[in-house]
């Protein structure tokens, strides 16, 4: 067992909408990303996500309404809602999901990343 930096970690790699998996526990993968720009509208049919901004402003549209999320505020998506990460800035997230969760819902674009890198 090892202390692990989430900013070390960040500066391990530059491209966006690439989730890193930094740790495991209890069939949860922790990950790391950096995003801009506007995601894909999407949902998980089994699984919530947790979304912790780590640096900037995310906003998190839902088709009924959007909440904006800052540093160190956190924001799960229960599973079966549709929603869609924004952002106008690079912003810094981690990420807490089930290990076999796929990151664009089952649909296939140019963001889907089909396995996650361990950083």
């Amino acid at each position: 067992m090892k202390a692990i930096s989430i900013e070390e970690k960040f500066g391990l790699f530059e491209e966006q909408w690439t989730p890193k998996i930094i740790a495991q526990l209890n069939g949860q993968d922790v990950k790391l990303a950096k995003i801009q720009g506007e995601f894909v509208w999407h949902s998980h049919d089994e699984q919530d996500e947790l979304f912790q901004v780590v640096k900037g402003q995310l906003t998190m549209e839902f088709r009924d309404r959007s909440v904006l999320v800052g540093p160190g505020e956190i924001i799960v998506v229960p599973k079966g809602v549709e929603h869609k990460p924004v952002t106008t800035e690079e912003v810094w997230i981690m990420l807490f999901e089930p290990q076999n969760i796929h990151h664009t819902g089952g649909q296939q674009t140019d963001r889907t990343v089909e396995e996650c890198a361990h950083i």
